[in-house]
């Protein structure tokens, strides 16, 4: 007796196990000191009615258990860029032979910097117990997201009693930075007077006769080109890729100081200027590097490969513009991993002598600085006081106020 009401109280709420009990007590009462019939019937029908919400409590909701699928419009589900969504799966499982009128879904998902959305639905279950929840979520930012445990709520049939369960349904997916394809960048022009005395035209590097890899077949490419090896181990096309004569390489630099940035907004338009470069970069067979100044400082070295823009890209992914101090203080911990002689471009909301001694600690190092001057969006004015200033000492300068005017002003049309 006493295991069966240490049951009971695990599955009733306390206030509710004493009513239910009361009430028991009271027709076994009746049965011992009445008899007859109908004190016996009733005794047994509120018995029945107590193994029933004991019973259903204990095979019911309580181990649910659950399985997570998402889709998306993209070749993988779990990588999207911001401002796409997720259509979400819930396949739910509840054990037991009892009927359950509906159950309660809620799932909550959370982003990495604490925001959280909440999705509430019922479900009717099948006579087997299995049931499907389906929906879509808000338009999400750059992020790591996670769903936490889902929680499944249900009634008795009598609706007197309330039974909670949760499981554990795995569902996490990262959501990219926005980026727009910049076709030029006058900064790698031979005739620009700012690109500096090293660079050739991009579009017309010549390749070299050393090897760099293997690469899918084009149409087009000479008999001599093909690689036989690689196409007779794979049994499709390959080419020979060459490496291109080189050009000066790129340091990327994001200012992610948490008193720089008016807005949300602003911050996220810095993330996406770069992941936006980071991609002209390997399109253009470009060696393009990143140096991130938020909380810590992480130095990537500039790279031609795809794959090491997707480990800038990830990055770029969780940072939340935490850094404090000087940018030059923190740019001197990564010092040792800027090449000399490369383009040192500074991405950053800030402008007068903090920028000024950014460039200048650039140049001592025998780098080429610039500036993308990322403006808060929400401003009018375009204020092209700055960028004068940095041309009048021969240093490019670009204000950049919104995603879609990045690859005309890049490429000098604004």
């Amino acid at each position: 007796m006493r295991r069966f009401l240490s049951a009971a109280a695990a599955v009733i709420q306390p206030a509710k196990l004493v009513g239910i009990l009361a009430i028991w007590c009271i027709t076994l009462m009746y049965v011992l000191f009445q008899g007859g019939k109908t004190s016996f019937m009733l005794f047994i029908m509120v018995s029945v009615l107590l193994i029933y919400l004991i019973v259903g409590g204990l095979g019911g909701v309580r181990r649910a258990r659950g399985s997570r699928s998402l889709y998306s419009g993209q070749d993988k589900p779990d990588l999207l860029y911001a401002g796409g969504y997720l259509r979400v799966k819930l396949n739910i499982t509840i054990p037991g032979f009892l009927p359950l009128p509906y159950v309660v879904v809620r799932e909550i998902l959370r982003r990495h910097n604490g925001e959280s959305w909440v999705f509430e639905e019922s479900v009717i279950p099948s006579m087997r117990g299995k049931g499907e929840l389906r929906f879509q979520t808000p338009m999400l930012e750059r992020g790591s997201y996670m769903f936490s445990e889902t929680d499944i709520l249900s009634e008795d049939i009598f609706g007197l009693v309330e039974h909670k369960g949760k499981f554990m349904a795995e569902g996490h997916f990262r959501v990219l930075p926005r980026a727009i394809f910049v076709p030029r960048w006058q900064l790698y022009e031979r005739k620009s007077r700012l690109a500096g005395p090293q660079v050739s035209l991009v579009q017309s590097r010549r390749e070299t006769t050393q090897i760099n890899g293997v690469r899918d077949y084009v149409y087009g490419d000479r008999l001599t080109r093909i690689h036989w090896n690689a196409t007779a181990k794979t049994g499709s096309w390959k080419s020979k890729e060459f490496e291109h004569e080189s050009v000066p390489k790129t340091m990327l630099v994001l200012d992610g100081s948490a008193s720089a940035y008016a807005t949300t907004n602003q911050f996220e338009l810095a993330v996406s200027v770069a992941a936006s470069l980071l991609g002209f970069g390997v399109r253009e067979r470009i060696g393009i590097g990143l140096c991130c100044l938020d909380k810590a400082t992480k130095v990537f070295t500039p790279a031609e490969s795809g794959a090491e823009r997707q480990k800038m890209i990830q990055y770029l992914i969780d940072i939340n513009a935490e850094g404090r101090g000087p940018l030059v203080s923190r740019l001197e911990k990564g010092q040792l991993m800027f090449p000399k002689g490369s383009y040192f471009v500074l991405i950053s909301p800030q402008s007068g002598k903090p920028v000024m001694d950014t460039l200048r600690w650039a140049e001592s190092r025998g780098m080429t600085p610039s500036h993308l001057h990322v403006r808060n969006p929400s401003g009018i004015n375009r204020n092209t006081e700055w960028i004068d200033v940095l041309r009048s000492r021969n240093i490019s300068g670009y204000n950049i106020r919104s995603l879609q005017e990045l690859p005309a002003v890049l490429g000098g049309d604004l």
